[in-house]
């Protein structure tokens, strides 16, 4: 099992979940985060920390996002690892509920 980041949070990117990563498993793009599974250590830590509840282990995520399952393992390849937290994107209070945001997703 992995945990994965979904559509919550693109144009959110809190980073709280970063802190508590005892693995380094995020990734860091430039609108959103993602777990690296061949990393993670399926602690579980990072899911009661996310602001948004955008991260869910692989067997819970929802039906209409499985999608990000090879999403994140996919950006995890291509973007730096994030070891400590940064500010959220400035809009990302607007953001956080928004739903269909994968069509803003920035590689």
């Amino acid at each position: 099992m992995t945990f994965v980041v979904t559509e919550n949070c693109i144009r959110c990117k809190y980073t709280d979940c970063v802190d508590v990563c005892p693995a380094d498993c995020f990734h860091e793009g430039p609108n959103f985060l993602v777990i690296n599974p061949e990393t993670c250590i399926d602690c579980s830590l990072c899911v009661q920390e996310c602001p948004a509840d955008a991260i869910y282990a692989d067997t819970d995520v929802p039906p209409d996002q499985t999608h990000f399952i090879e999403l994140n393992a996919e950006l995890a390849q291509l973007w730096p690892v994030i070891a400590a937290a940064s500010e959220p994107m400035a809009e990302a209070d607007m953001w956080i509920d928004q739903g269909d945001k994968l069509q803003f997703l920035e590689r």
